[in-house]
């Protein structure tokens, strides 16, 4: 993906030189190199459109993971959301004595990280066959420090199908990130469908790393809709995660917070207007309708299905 960036902006530079070339050697006039420039330019788009749109963007009006896989979505009340939140504190705090943490006190990230989350999205397969396909490994982004800029943990490139993912951000979150955008491969691109599809991955693989990391994923969903209705009731939820998980919480704020300006806020207008003219009308905010779909799989497994 970065590669073929690098190759169409040098091939912009070159294509600007040429033309300029031709200008200053009197083989072309200065509106007719307009024109052709211009014709070019189109044509190029129009071929990367059409790729965006076999490769992506008409999968934004596939029927929904929901619905294919029977997961009701439903008007859920505070008590159920309290109940979730309660449940994901208790998992994360037993996943958390299980992990690997750094000198800060930190989650590490495990050296199989890439194996394990093509593995955890092969095994999530056999549960839902909509996800079945080939997997092929997500790809850390070289200059990652420009998605951080832009507040962006992952990205999916529909020109060569990769699943790419910041490998800056903090640790706990890198398994669930690119479980997310692994989905996407399976032509699930509703953001709030490859945020649940990434919390299902992790937790039902088998490395604590990935639980952890789908537990928090998870947990911050629901703990923000929860804090969104009952300030009080979420605080008294969250006082009881472990220290580790606050302290990966703690340094996930702080790390985003260094990242705060202009940048991130048009990132966030662009993302926004991208998702809603790809029928996400809610724009950024379906990333956190995540919740529903996560409270309709909680009662499927409350009814033991």
């Amino acid at each position: 993906f970065e590669w073929l960036l690098a190759a169409a902006l040098v091939y912009a530079v070159l294509w600007l030189l040429f033309g300029f070339a031709r200008l200053c050697l009197r083989r072309m006039g200065v509106r007719e190199l307009l024109a052709v420039m211009v014709q070019h330019l189109l044509g190029f788009l129009g071929v990367l459109l059409i790729l965006y749109q076999l490769f992506c963007g008409i999968n934004y009006y596939r029927p929904a993971f929901s619905e294919e896989e029977g997961f009701v979505i439903a008007e859920y009340s505070e008590e159920e959301l309290a109940s979730l939140c309660t449940k994901l504190v208790a998992q994360i705090n037993g996943t958390a004595v299980l992990l690997d943490l750094d000198s800060e006190g930190r989650t590490t990230v495990p050296a199989t990280l890439l194996e394990d989350t093509d593995a955890a999205m092969y095994s999530l397969a056999q549960l839902y066959p909509t996800l079945a396909g080939y997997y092929p490994q997500a790809k850390p982004v070289f200059f990652s420090n420009f998605l951080s800029v832009q507040n962006v943990t992952g990205i999916y490139s529909p020109f060569t199908i990769e699943a790419n993912y910041n490998r800056d951000v903090p640790a706990y979150n890198l398994g669930h990130t690119i479980c997310h955008e692994l989905s996407h491969l399976r032509g699930f691109m509703r953001e709030d469908e490859a945020n649940f599809i990434g919390c299902l991955a992790c937790e039902n693989a088998e490395e604590p790393y990935l639980r952890y990391s789908g537990y928090m994923a998870a947990y911050i969903y629901a703990g923000n809709a929860l804090a969104a209705q009952d300030m009080a009731l979420y605080a008294q939820i969250a006082s009881g995660l472990c220290q580790t998980a606050q302290t990966d919480l703690s340094y996930n704020s702080s790390f985003w917070a260094r990242y705060q300006g202009v940048a991130a806020e048009a990132h966030e207008q662009l993302n926004d207007t991208y998702l809603k003219a790809n029928n996400q009308t809610d724009g950024v905010r379906s990333y956190g309708r995540a919740v529903d779909l996560l409270l309709a799989y909680e009662r499927l497994q409350n009814a033991g299905r």
